[in-house]
């Protein structure tokens, strides 16, 4: 999303350093790092709150699901990329009369039975 790399990482970290001063980072950092698991637990809570809304039907439900790209993939491409529809574009093999199956691409031998 922003693209960063080490060098831009370590930039930023030298700016921070030059701003608040080698005393007031680490503080910074631990506050910093405090909100950002409290917002990951706002998160998770809100999204328990959806599924137990939503009710045992959606219990499978991932919010990733809402994004259209997403549920175009998972829906649509799926089907045609996966392995259903390589397992229904194939002709199902057909066997012998001893049993065993038909190469790909071997005739089933002449069938007196079928006339």
């Amino acid at each position: 999303m922003f693209d960063l790399s080490i060098s831009k990482i370590l930039i930023l970290a030298v700016i921070a350093l030059v701003v608040f001063g080698p005393n007031e980072l680490p503080k910074m950092a631990a506050q910093a790092g405090k909100a950002l698991r409290d917002l990951r637990r706002i998160a998770e809570g809100a999204k328990n709150d959806l599924r137990e809304g939503l009710g045992p039907e959606f219990e499978n439900f991932e919010l990733e699901d809402l994004n259209p790209k997403r549920f175009v993939q998972k829906h649509f491409l799926d089907d045609i990329n996966g392995e259903s529809a390589k397992a229904a574009a194939q002709p199902p093999r057909q066997a012998r009369t001893n049993g065993t199956l038909l190469a790909p691409g071997e005739r089933p031998p002449f069938d007196i039975d079928a006339t």
